[in-house]
């Protein structure tokens, strides 16, 4: 038996899923002997599973073409990740596909942000494209706030006229997290018409800390839920106002240990585990949602319950029809362990079909049909070392301080060690020099600034990941070395490099949109840790440095960040000197 996707109903094919229901034909499959996770009554059932083209059509005594004898493992419908971004992956939508199925998801529900910031609705138009045909569900709520910030400049600007253009395509389901909540609240023309446009679709929120009257203007306006909950009182007064509660355990944001004690036996339907990002090394070496239900069961969370906060509770908030479950008429998407805690896929089933087995792809992706790429602009000009430079003025430079595992900064004011007139880097401080350079438009001058937390001893690392607008962000200890590396990615059209002007630059190139590689999952965990690991060597202490420096650019999340425009006060999201006079 062989499914095709993405699985459609006609009416024969109903007709004959009704035959077989009713016990007048033999099924194509019979799972036999399981232990079966029903998430309507939060019982495990001992019953056999008849499958046939793909779907569930009951439960009992069925005739069966093929038997398969389960020997009392456990089967769970397959897992929906309801809030991620696929580009944060580094992967392209094929190889993310078959990075997640050998983990028993089944569905996601993703927000195109990213690629969207680079090529606006081309971008979003080719995730369409290149998700059609995978084995893998791929909804998608359109992005609300491109770009993110007036004070950067991205590759294309995002107008409720541009979204609905999108909106007859049957994958677009509503409006990813709405970012601008000041606006909302503040009733802007141009947030209120994105707004407005998905009133009868899902509109996700994206509001932390928003709480008392500003909450309830927000969800007034429509935002039914919220993924950046991190304390328990916030996600307590949001869940109660009404809002759906992703309750978020990713590569890069855990905050499911302070949030979990939200959930019981009144609670659980406005509650769902999501990842939201995930990284290369965390996918292979972890799992995707397998990891963040596990996750939940170990601090305590009933393992039926996890699961259905990650299968049914998704499927019901976004409307997935016939998805999130193992009832008759829902698609046979499900995943075999032989434990229920922990949960480990030793085989996953997409539409009937066996895709995986001992977390090895038993399909070929290179059988999946792909979309033309567009090309990943890069319209800057080669830089000279006259670029970088910063005259020295009166007063106390303002230097951005990282913090290990934070997105937040610090703004930290020291005194600037000078040479011949010109700021240099502070090495015996950990002071170094960070540049943004614009990719999207020629002859558009590097923003400079400085920066403290890198711990670079030698050379320069550099790359077109750097949210939200993903132009190219470097950080160094001279500026040949940084011109080293800048040029490496101009010159490749993106990436993510290391080296220095006397060393050959180590990269990982990602073509796609200067934002994700063709490369599977695994190849581009080698290569990313390849230069991790020489990222240390000269003296960095920070446990993935090219994360840290992708979060430099974004100018809204304080205090102090570095754009194509300047250095951005976040506290005021305003733009300020680096130097602050005396």
């Amino acid at each position: 038996m062989s499914a095709e996707f993405p699985m459609k109903l006609d009416s024969m094919l109903l007709q004959e899923l009704l035959e077989v229901a009713r016990g007048h034909r033999p099924a194509d499959l019979c799972f036999c002997g399981g232990q079966v996770i029903n998430v309507f009554s939060g019982h495990v059932d001992q019953v056999d599973l008849a499958i046939h083209r793909g779907f569930v059509v009951g439960s009992g005594s069925y005739a069966a073409r093929e038997r398969v004898e389960l020997d009392g493992a456990f089967v769970a419908p397959g897992f929906i990740d309801g809030h991620l971004h696929i580009e944060s992956t580094l992967l392209s939508p094929d190889q993310f596909c078959a990075a997640v199925l050998p983990h028993g998801t089944s569905a996601v529900v993703a927000d195109p942000h990213e690629i969207a910031n680079v090529l606006g609705v081309d971008g979003i138009r080719y995730f369409l494209a290149a998700t059609e045909h995978l084995p893998l569900d791929v909804f998608f709520n359109l992005p609300s706030c491109v770009p993110a910030s007036p004070l950067e400049t991205s590759g294309a600007t995002l107008r409720a006229c541009d979204l609905h253009s999108l909106l007859p395509h049957p994958r677009i389901i509503g409006l990813a997290e709405m970012m601008n909540f000041p606006g909302l609240i503040h009733a802007v023309p141009e947030v209120l018409d994105k707004v407005l446009l998905f009133q009868d679709l899902i509109c996700d929120g994206h509001a932390p800390q928003l709480s008392g009257l500003g909450l309830n203007a927000y969800l007034t306006a429509g935002i039914r839920s919220d993924h950046e909950c991190t304390a328990l009182v916030e996600a307590r007064e949001k869940l109660d106002k009404g809002m759906v509660i992703m309750l978020r355990e990713g590569s890069q944001s855990k905050d499911l240990a302070q949030l979990l004690p939200l959930v019981d036996q009144h609670t659980w339907p406005r509650c769902m585990l999501v990842s939201d990002d995930c990284h290369p090394d965390d996918l292979i070496h972890e799992g995707h949602m397998n990891a963040v239900i596990n996750r939940a069961m170990s601090l305590g969370l009933d393992p039926i319950l996890a699961i259905t906060l990650a299968t049914w509770t998704p499927a019901a908030y976004f409307r997935l029809a016939r998805r999130g479950a193992l009832a008759p008429g829902y698609q046979a998407d499900f995943s075999i362990s032989p434990t229920l805690n922990p949960w480990k896929p030793q085989r996953v089933f997409k539409g009937g079909q066996e895709v995986a087995s001992e977390g090895r792809l038993l399909i070929d992706p290179e059988s999946w049909p792909q979309p033309q790429a567009p090309a990943s602009p890069m319209c800057l000009s080669r830089l000279a070392a006259g670029d970088l430079a910063v005259t020295a003025q009166a007063g106390r430079l303002r230097v951005i301080g990282v913090q290990e595992g934070s997105l937040l900064t610090r703004s930290i004011l020291v005194t600037p060690k000078i040479s011949g007139g010109e700021v240099i880097p502070d090495l015996d401080h950990d002071i170094l020099k960070l540049v943004v350079c614009n990719r999207y438009q020629p002859d558009k001058p590097p923003a400079v600034g400085f920066i403290q937390g890198f711990g670079l001893t030698q050379g320069a690392i550099a790359t077109t990941v750097a949210h939200d607008a993903h132009n190219i962000i470097a950080v160094g200890t001279s500026d040949d070395d940084i011109l080293a590396v800048v040029e490496s990615l101009r010159q490749t059209g993106g990436g993510m490099a290391i080296g220095s002007a006397s060393e050959a630059v180590t990269m990982l190139p990602l073509p796609l949109a200067g934002l994700m590689s063709t490369w599977p999952v695994e190849r581009v965990s080698e290569q990313l840790e390849l230069l991790k690991r020489r990222a240390r060597s000269w003296g960095s202490p920070l446990k993935n440095p090219f994360l840290a420096l992708s979060f430099m650019a974004l100018g809204v999340i304080p205090e102090l960040k570095l754009t194509d425009l300047g250095l951005v006060d976040v506290t005021t999201f305003s733009l300020v000197p680096l130097f602050e006079a005396g």
